[in-house]
């Protein structure tokens, strides 16, 4: 009948061997994830999405300047049927003050003047509109192509990830396997060291920690020589294996 130190060893023993297929797992997912035709479909799909951040930006900016436009054509409408009621209004009722001739002909000059603002302002409006219709053109150029390599790029990548489900599933099916028989607490132990430091366990070497090659302290030490089954590293964390 096993003792508690050799209940406790062989748990740990079943937690080295859980490790190994778990590594294997995690170095196949990794591959997986470099896979260089994953990477160029990332590539892409990036690129898609910036150039749809791209065309929404312009398409805003059209707007915006189409409104503008808008406004400016009216506004140069109702500012010359001013300064043209205006200039009639001076020819027809000529004023007698020379004082008030020059405020009539001031206030004629004035609306002249916004005019010819308005105008330089709506040509400028009319050729940055017609520069974002070509920027809007040539975006949706460069992103056909790139939604094309994509789509080219997909079906290989597909047939890929299918094959390598194959054994993923696999792996994930022998992880499984080796978990059973694995007190939970212990399975859980693991997994909360894996996501600080992998791998979690190692073995013990020359008195040292196996992962961080640091020396075990003394009262580590002592433990091993009553018996331990395994010592938690102080300086990484990891559990290690004595025996």
């Amino acid at each position: 009948m096993m003792d508690e130190e050799d209940l406790i060893l062989e748990q740990y023993e079943l937690l080295w061997q859980y490790q190994q297929v778990d590594m294997e797992l995690d170095r196949y997912e990794k591959e997986m994830r470099s896979n260089p035709n994953r990477r160029e479909l990332l590539k892409h799909r990036e690129f898609l999405l910036e150039q749809q951040g791209v065309l929404k930006k312009i398409e805003t900016d059209v707007e915006i300047m189409c409104d503008r436009i808008e406004a400016l054509a009216d506004e140069i409408t109702r500012l010359n049927g001013a300064a043209a009621e205006a200039a009639a209004n001076f020819e027809a009722n000529r004023p007698e003050d020379l004082e008030e001739a020059r405020k009539q002909i001031a206030s004629i000059q004035k609306l002249i003047a916004t005019i010819s603002r308005y105008e330089a302002e709506l040509a400028k409006m009319r050729k940055d509109s017609e520069a974002r219709d070509r920027q809007q053109r040539e975006v949706r150029v460069r992103a056909a192509k790139a939604r094309a390599e994509f789509d080219r790029i997909k079906v290989i990548y597909d047939e890929e990830f299918k094959a390598a489900s194959v054994k993923l599933e696999e792996l994930k099916a022998k992880v499984a396997k080796e978990a059973k028989g694995i007190d939970a607490e212990i399975l859980e132990k693991y997994k909360t060291i894996k996501r600080q430091t992998t791998p979690p366990m190692t073995r013990i070497h020359d008195d040292r920690c196996g992962g961080c090659n640091m020396q075990l302290p003394a009262a580590d030490m002592n433990m091993i020589r009553t018996g331990a089954a395994y010592v938690m590293c102080e300086n990484c964390g990891r559990i290690i294996l004595v025996k």
